[in-house]
This record gives structure tokens, C-alpha cells and sequence, in this order.
């Protein structure tokens, strides 16, 4: 037992690794001053990889520490919260689609896609409209929006190609959970 709970922590970090480099070093600068990146596609695979808990620490915590490197640290904290919730989404909804066909858990993945992008679109225009006004807010909502849609896009092609791989499957093994199947 407590071997599969270091393990989960093990693969917790790693997550969060993967969202932090993918978030900060993948990154395609925007027009509008912001940036898009990978780093919600590894949000959205470690909610399905590591479950609510630890999938929204992983994302929150890369996701926050890239904003840190990067130069965005004001925005670290809620990032940290919004990327948490994005991951939370995530799980509920493709949970509802693991016992399913692979074509059903392909709908719920784009779903749930969708879901986390809206909470992340949602979420920083929020706290936006707190920090800038609500027109600084209106003025960010494009590049999120962006970022929202490559986020969803390369969560579905990469989740697909785990799903296809039996990698949910093999790591639902190791966390001794049941995975995503297919």
C-alpha cells in the first residue's frame, strides 16, 4: 500500500514536470502579449492519469511554477487554482467514460476538453477583470481562447495515441487504480 501511494506521488512530480516544461518551454507567443503552449494537454492527461487529487496538484503546481519562470509569478497562484480545476473537471467527466468504447471515451475526452478550456478561459477573465478592469479582461480572452483551443486539440490527438497505446491501462496497473480503458 505504501509503495502505490510513493508511486503516485512519484508520478505526481513527474506530471508536474511535464506540465511545467511543457507549458514553459513549448511556447508559441501570441499577438496579444500572451502565450500558447502544451501545458494544458499535460493538465488534462494527468487528471486521467493520476485521478482529482493528485491530477489537480500536478497541474497546478507545473502550471503555477512555469508561470513563475516565465515571468508571469502574479499570476502563479490562481494559475495553480484554475489549472486545478480544469484537471478536477477533467476526471469527473471522462470517469463517466472508462468502461465505454474507445469512440465514446474519444467524445468525453473532447468533452472534457472543452470543459477545462472554458474554466481556464473563464478563470482568467475573472481574475483579469479584478487586476485590469473589466476591459484589460476582454482584452486577454483571444489569446486565452487560443490557448484554449491548442490545448484541447493536442489533449485529444496525445490522449488518443495513449488510449490507442494501452498506456492508461498500463499505468492504471501500477497505481493499482483502474484506468482509462480501452
Amino acid at each position: 500500500m505504501q509503495s502505490k501511494n510513493l508511486l503516485k506521488v512519484v508520478f505526481g512530480g513527474l506530471m508536474s514536470a511535464l506540465v511545467c516544461v511543457a507549458t514553459a518551454v513549448m511556447v508559441i507567443q501570441l499577438p496579444t502579449g500572451g502565450y500558447a503552449n502544451l501545458g494544458d494537454c499535460f493538465v488534462i492527461l494527468s487528471a486521467c492519469i493520476l485521478g482529482p487529487v493528485y491530477g489537480a496538484l500536478a497541474g497546478g503546481i507545473g502550471a503555477g511554477l512555469a508561470d513563475l519562470f516565465l515571468g508571469y509569478g502574479i499570476y502563479a497562484p490562481f494559475t495553480f487554482i484554475i489549472k486545478a480545476c480544469m484537471a478536477v473537471a477533467v476526471y469527473f467527466i471522462i470517469n463517466k467514460a472508462k468502461e465505454s468504447s474507445f469512440k465514446v471515451q474519444i467524445g468525453f475526452i473532447v468533452l472534457a476538453s472543452i470543459v477545462a478550456e472554458l474554466i481556464m478561459v473563464g478563470g482568467y477573465f475573472a481574475i483579469e477583470t479584478c487586476m485590469y478592469g473589466a476591459q484589460g479582461a476582454v482584452a486577454n480572452v483571444l489569446g486565452n481562447a487560443i490557448q484554449g483551443v491548442f490545448g484541447c486539440v493536442s489533449s485529444v490527438v496525445v490522449y488518443t495515441v495513449m488510449a490507442k497505446g494501452k498506456l492508461f491501462e498500463y499505468v492504471g496497473k501500477l497505481l493499482n487504480k483502474k484506468g482509462c480503458k480501452n
